[in-house]
């Protein structure tokens, strides 16, 4: 039997957990993975998206940015409604709307209606994906969730990074808007399997939605990001530094409003951001996440479209990131635990090496840059991607009250998907500035290409920084007597 939490009574269960917890969990890590796939792979089918569409280059970097913005305003809200409304229930419709919008970003006849599905993508992925947490928390017991969790920060890099190829592959084969309708059978998948296994589970406290946080929140945000992305084409009129000065008062409204709510439903605990390690590990995970996302498209918009490299060269070039982090990421899942500072600063000095040898190779060769160099400077960073991702989030937790637990793991994905969302409008704006305007001239492009790529290994360095905030290791790792 199971109890309105989730928890397992049958015998032959660990006390605390559900007897089908396993297979629960690979249901929402597969959703998980489908929301991952679709943040990378319209990267290598953009060119094609565009041509297509008649979309520009700044509509283009809304198809990719928009998505995750509207994923990062929206998933704390989707995680509290679960609170509120119940988990599975939310996670239920979270599905089925990224399953529906889907359908409509393969339908797209315009830049425009394929940025609109790309957003509602994102929003309900928002609504999908914070379940997944909630999961791990409420049908695992202590022992088994650093595991769980493990496979969680597996399944968002690995996914990433699998986007590109997936999308080479049918780009080249069905079309483009196969990219999109490939999600129907894998959400109704998910929701088949999600309805006879998910437990319904919600807050034992009574909680209220914060609108008010809500919204400052999204206007902030609105207020940074819509500049970045348009200011280029627009000229850079007066009122883009207008917006993206009016974000930090907005900003800060939003905190102020957070404190005054105080333990009344805020969107994000005080006591978060007021805990010096939370704190730092979020802007590490905003500085790590805007570097990730970003790389690919300057990559996309450097040779795929400047020097005619095809979607499929394009994706098995950027593997080399995926070759890398398979080969480091079950070490941080072993070892995590115990040294997971340490592996976190390895993981980004790798990262900063690896996109810094390829801005080196591609400002040296030019337009004459080798797949296979591409490939090995990806790989180095993808090797210290694995050191950190599968256990940087549980680290940034570490030293958060359990309480505010869930909480915090809604505010750190947050900052992962806004920091992308911030990566791809700094970048596009970079590499936009130094290309100039008119059509692409394959020199000049590449030369912005590589210009543009030092944003990348700058916040991975930035990053390194923060490590020496971050807690030594995460919350499962109980140190040895007598050892600090």
């Amino acid at each position: 039997m199971t109890d309105r939490s989730g928890t397992a009574q049958e015998t032959g269960a660990p006390p605390g957990a559900h007897p089908r917890r396993w297979l629960a969990l690979f249901i929402v890590l597969a959703a998980t993975f489908m929301d991952q796939l679709d943040v990378t792979i319209v990267n290598v089918a953009l060119p094609a998206i565009q041509r297509d569409t008649g979309a520009g280059y700044s509509i283009g970097q809304w198809v990719v940015g928009g998505y995750a913005l509207a994923f990062a305003l929206l998933l704390v809200t989707g995680g509290r409604l679960g609170d509120i409304a119940g988990r599975r229930k939310v996670f239920l419709a979270g599905v089925a709307g990224f399953t529906v919008s889907s359908v409509l970003a393969g339908l797209a006849q315009s830049g425009e209606m394929m940025v609109g599905a790309r957003s509602l993508q994102g929003a309900f992925a928002a609504l999908m994906v914070p379940q997944a947490l909630s999961v791990i928390q409420v049908m695992f017991p202590p022992g088994e969730r650093v595991r769980a969790m493990g496979l969680f920060g597996v399944v968002i890099p690995v996914a990433a990074v699998m986007g590109p190829l997936a999308g080479a592959l049918l780009t080249a084969g069905p079309g483009w808007r196969w990219i999109f309708w490939v999600n129907v059978p894998l959400g109704v998948l998910a929701l088949a399997g999600a309805a006879r296994v998910l437990p319904e589970s919600r807050s034992d406290r009574p909680l209220r939605l914060d609108l008010g946080g809500v919204l400052l929140l999204g206007l902030a945000s609105v207020a940074l990001m819509f500049p970045l992305v348009q200011g280029r084409e627009l000229g850079w009129p007066a009122w883009c530094l207008w917006s993206m000065a009016g974000s930090v008062p907005l900003f800060a409204l939003f905190w102020l409003h957070q404190r005054r709510r105080g333990d009344d439903s805020p969107l994000v605990p005080p006591a978060l951001l007021a805990n010096r390690s939370f704190a730092a590990g979020s802007v590490l995970l905003m500085l790590v996440f805007s570097g990730v996302t970003a790389y690919f498209l300057v990559l996309v918009w450097g040779f795929q479209i400047a020097h005619g490299w095809s979607p499929l060269r394009m994706a098995l070039t950027g593997f080399g990131w995926t070759v890398g982090l398979g080969v480091t990421a079950n070490l941080a899942v072993r070892h995590g635990p115990r040294m997971g500072r340490r592996l976190v600063g390895g993981g980004l000095c790798l990262m900063g090496a690896g996109m810094s040898a390829l801005v080196l190779v591609i400002a040296r060769q030019g337009s004459a840059t080798a797949s296979w160099q591409v490939f090995a400077c990806l790989a180095v960073a993808g090797l210290g991607m694995g050191l950190l991702v599968p256990i940087l989030v549980d680290l940034v937790l570490a030293e958060v009250p359990a309480a505010d637990a869930g909480a915090g793991s809604g505010v750190a994905n947050a900052t992962i998907q806004l920091g992308g969302a911030a990566g791809v409008a700094i970048i596009g704006a970079l590499f936009f500035g130094l290309a100039g305007p008119g059509a692409p001239d394959p020199p000049v492009w590449v030369d912005a290409a590589w210009r543009a790529l030092c944003y990348v290994p700058a916040v991975f360095f930035a990053a390194l920084l923060l490590v020496p905030l971050l807690p030594r290791r995460t919350r499962a790792a109980a140190p040895p007597p007598g050892e600090p």
